[in-house]
């Protein structure tokens, strides 16, 4: 097997690759499109398209698809060969600048949540050239952003650029007024956890609702589970460790720098986290990452379960997103520096961080608001649905220092004047981390821990990218202008803590005393689920904030808005139905079969000794023809609550189903449950809890 250096990136049109490829004009044209957001010069694309080619053809690529983000939460392409035919009846492979800048899928079949009616079949996707390309499944695949015939973004990847280039803009504007003049571009960067679990692909083929919806609709919990904390970071079994070596390698090629992988606290729960890219690349990598994940457990006969909770009773699964900001210059803007130059510099930066998350918390909330999500939020595995930030008993402590102007505790310094003194250095974590907390400053970034496991990172980076932006665009006015830049600055910090102090939250987020006391005193969002807080998309403020940094038109807005309630709403109506379907063809004959032939058994006791009680039978059947009636009843009650649903507005459809629908599959679920656990294990229709979080060796 070759060395990881060897192959790393071997998939990739990457810089390597394109310096060794194009001319010294052309590499630096494109380059400068890529590092510093200059406009891409279309003179670069023909002989881009050629290397591409050339270099796609090498490695036995016989086809190009323009691959990009649709609104479904999933990646998209269509495949073309390069063939073209030749006057002799044979074939040329030829890929011109035209077909890389631009592609025309169909759009109609795609959500637009209102932007274009059915009939309007037109849509463009259009190269990303910041995105490297790379080779899949014999495919030269091209990152492209896709929109409609009008201009619309149709996809996630154009307002994440669009995000990008909003922050980009503002904090340029203050890294100037702190006389960073060499700096040309300033970009967010992540790095997303990824938790999954693995399951035996038998059993994952014996069970419906795991085929359809993703995650167990029925389930009672194993007398074991993960109370003893034994599987997270255990000795990795032997089938995941070839899973995750295979997995490696094929990410490795692809040039994703994923490094880190262990067991998570649920039985077949496991975690991978890559290095820092930039979030758009970040973005590209992890939506790459989720396919090839699910690909090659195929291949060692498990599935790859990214529901944010396929099971209940055990952790769900998040994806922990880690956003900090740097500059080109290598000006990490999230870690104090040694100065008190810099040390002010990265006040500002947190304050605005701050800032845009309080006044943002919704849009935060939202972006991340999927059905799934709604049944992990608030679980004993992840961060409750109200957003605050963890700071840390020392950074916190700073702040308060700086708001009252009073002395530093944490210092021999005496006091702490913005601009004079030194801010501790960081050299290693200052305080423990809260793993309640939604959003937390880890030392020089901060970790959004609220996204589910199957969620594109991009709708929450979006949101951060833009709100932060706003901060800053506040902050630049108010100093551009200012007589006393010092003064106006300290003043600025000051208020900012003193303001936004409400959203700062260190202590244990799944105290109930915490959501009283953030709702009715600090007054913060408490959105528990995603008809509560999508709608909030539309609310005036969040119009007017990504309107005005071009990350969203309002038609835009409107179709997300729609979209995410109709995902909601047919995901769960999915579910529903798909419990209806089990109960009535798998669960109930099964529950009836064992009580028949324990009747039966009874029966045949008694013609043996006549007067024999059969206890154990008699009970038995009568708590399972009790249960039979009972899930007969809840199958029929989800049926009709699932046609009373109203249609035609879809705020009203997804409050429906949040209220009745929901609450009517929990009734369903635990008479089946129980029927479960009464159930001999040979006549259960599917592999069990303990099959399935136990069943991998």
């Amino acid at each position: 097997m070759a060395a990881v250096p060897e192959y790393f990136g071997s998939l990739v049109f990457d810089d390597r690759v394109m310096k060794s490829m194009l001319t010294a004009k052309v590499y630096a044209s494109l380059k400068k499109t890529i590092d510093e957001d200059a406009p891409l010069d279309p003179s670069v694309a023909n002989a881009v398209a050629e290397a591409m080619k050339t270099w796609a053809i090498e490695r036995g690529a016989t086809h190009y698809t323009h691959w990009f983000q649709p609104l479904t939460g999933v990646t998209a392409e269509k495949h073309d060969s390069f063939i073209t035919p030749a006057p002799d009846g044979g074939v040329i492979m030829q890929f011109s600048g035209k077909e890389l800048i631009k592609g025309e899928p169909d759009a109609s079949s795609f959500p637009s949540g209102g932007l274009r009616a059915t009939f309007e079949a037109r849509g463009y996707t259009a190269w990303d050239p910041t995105s490297y390309a790379f080779i899949k499944d014999h495919t030269l695949c091209i990152p492209t952003a896709f929109c409609s015939f009008g201009g619309e973004a149709l996809d996630k990847k154009t307002p994440l650029l669009r995000s990008m280039e909003a922050l980009n803009k503002q904090a340029l504007r203050i890294l100037r007024l702190f006389g960073h003049d060499d700096v040309k571009c300033v970009r967010s960067e992540v790095g997303p956890e990824q938790e999954y679990f693995l399951v035996d692909r038998k059993m994952y083929e014996q069970r419906p609702d795991l085929i359809f919806t993703g995650r167990t609709l029925f389930g009672a919990m194993p007398p074991k589970g993960q109370e003893m904390d034994d599987h997270y970071f255990g000795a990795i079994k032997p089938r995941v460790a070839e899973y995750m070596a295979d997995l490696n390698e094929e990410l490795w090629k692809l040039g994703i720098f994923v490094t880190t992988e262990h067991n998570e606290v649920a039985p077949a729960q496991h975690e991978l986290a890559p290095i820092y890219s930039t979030t758009n690349i970040a973005t590209d990598h992890n939506q790459l990452t989720m396919e090839i994940m699910q690909k090659v457990a195929l291949r060692h006969g498990l599935v790859c379960l990214l529901h944010e909770k396929p099971f209940a009773g055990v952790n769900g699964s998040g994806k922990h997103n880690n956003w900090s900001i740097s500059t080109d210059t290598g000006i990490r803007l999230m870690a104090p520096g040694d100065t008190p130059r810099e040390n002010a510099q990265f006040l500002l930066f947190l304050c605005a961080v701050i800032k845009a998350v309080d006044d943002y918390q919704d849009l935060l909330r939202l972006a991340v608001a999927t059905a799934g999500n709604d049944h992990r939020l608030g679980a004993n595995e992840a961060p409750p649905a109200i957003i605050s930030i963890f700071l840390g008993d020392e950074l916190e402590a700073v702040l308060e220092s700086i708001e009252n102007d009073t002395p530093y505790k944490g210092t021999e310094r005496p006091t702490m004047k913005l601009g004079v003194d030194v801010l501790p250095e960081f050299p290693r974590d200052t305080t423990d981390r809260n793993r309640t907390s939604p959003f937390a400053f880890t030392g020089n970034k901060f970790e959004f821990r609220s996204l589910g496991s199957s969620n594109s990172i991009a709708c929450a980076n979006i949101m951060l990218n833009a709100a932060v932006a706003e901060s800053l665009r506040i902050y630049a006015d108010r100093l551009e202008a200012a007589d006393d830049f010092e003064a106006t600055l300290n003043s600025m910090i000051k208020k900012t803590i003193k303001d936004h102090r409400r959203i700062i939250f260190n202590g244990n987020g799944y105290d109930e005393s915490w959501v009283k006391e953030a709702t009715e005193v600090r007054g913060l969002c408490n959105y528990r689920t995603t008809p509560d807080c999508m709608p909030h998309l539309l609310d005036k403020k969040n119009v007017d904030m990504l309107t005005r940094h071009g990350i969203y038109n309002e038609k835009e807005l409107h179709s997300r808005c729609d979209i995410m309630l109709e995902n909601y709403c047919k995901s769960v109506k999915i579910e529903a139905h798909t419990m209806v379907d089990i109960a009535r063809k798998q669960i109930l004959p099964a529950v009836e079969k064992y009580a028949s032939d324990l009747a039966s058994a009874a029966i045949a006791k008694k013609a043996v000794v006549a007067d024999l009680p059969c206890a154990y039978e008699t009970e038995l059947v009568s708590k399972l023809s009790y249960l039979a009636d009972q899930i007969a009843e809840k199958t029929t009650a989800l049926e009709r609550a699932l046609v009373a649903v109203p249609t035609g507005d879809i705020i009203e459809e997804s409050y429906a189903i949040r209220d009745t629908i929901i609450s009517a599959m929990a009734e369903l679920r635990a008479v089946a449950d129980e029927a479960e656990l009464n159930t001999a294990k040979e006549y259960w229709p599917f592999p069990t809890y303990g099959d399935l979080l136990f069943g991998v060796k």
